[in-house]
């Protein structure tokens, strides 16, 4: 199994001047999280990571601290996440038949996650069809128009939060984000593209603590759910 990590997260909305995947978080790089729990899936064999040009020495620099066990490719990305993994897709090695994307700021995913991911993409490829990692939306969600006055009710017990990684087969995904580049589209996740080409894609109930960092809150929350589980390892291991 192939991963590329989207890692050119702005700071905008965290209100930070840089790349959001370089902030610290319990004592390092949000992006070196992510990457700690990748290479802790044994089913992922290299890995790429997709960022900007002005990134790359700190980027890099993360990398080589994890001293990984298998390649581990710096990327240059686009200007928007649909570029980069483009981008990605064409620099993943001649043998890659199947590849799971995910987010950076997704510092949470667990390597059980990644692993179910890409058991649950090997299956599901045989049927052409996607996956990704989401939950149950629990909120009441209302439709708004630009006037702020609410339009409609969705039934909540028919939606759910994507999140990532997602999975798809190379091939698929590599036409899909051709065909995306010739027609203009613009989506904000990879199965949008599978959607647009009446590809099926299937949802794989993640754990809710797989947030993506946006904000200083989300930060924090971040914070407290790694504080939890460094205090259940030893447990664990009696």
């Amino acid at each position: 199994m192939h991963l590329l990590i989207a890692a050119a997260g702005s700071g905008r909305r965290m209100g930070a001047t840089i790349n959001k995947l370089l902030l610290p978080l319990a004592g390092r790089p949000v992006l070196a999280w992510t990457l700690e729990a990748a290479l802790a899936c044994p089913a992922i064999e290299w890995i790429g990571v997709m960022g900007q040009a002005e990134d790359a020495p700190k980027i890099l620099a993360i990398l080589e601290a994890a001293q990984p066990d298998r390649p581990v490719r710096w990327v240059v990305g686009g200007p928007t996440r649909q570029d980069s993994v483009r981008l990605g897709l064409a620099a993943l090695p001649g043998e890659a038949e199947a590849v799971l994307i995910h987010d950076g700021a997704r510092c949470l995913a667990t390597p059980e996650l990644f692993s179910r991911c890409a058991t649950a993409l090997e299956e599901a490829m045989g049927a052409g069809e996607g996956v990704i990692a989401a939950t149950p939306v629990t909120d009441t969600i209302k439709r708004v128009d630009q006037r702020g006055r609410i339009t409609a009710t969705p039934n909540r017990q028919d939606l759910w939060a994507a999140q990532t990684p997602q999975g798809f087969a190379v091939r698929q995904l590599r036409l899909a984000h051709q065909q995306a580049e010739e027609e203009g589209w613009s989506v904000t996740d990879d199965a949008a593209l599978y959607e647009r080409l009446g590809l099926p894609v299937r949802v794989l109930e993640a754990e809710p603590s797989n947030i993506k960092l946006t904000t200083p809150f989300d930060l924090c929350v971040a914070e407290a759910v790694l504080r939890s589980r460094s205090a259940a390892q030893p447990m664990e291991r009696g």
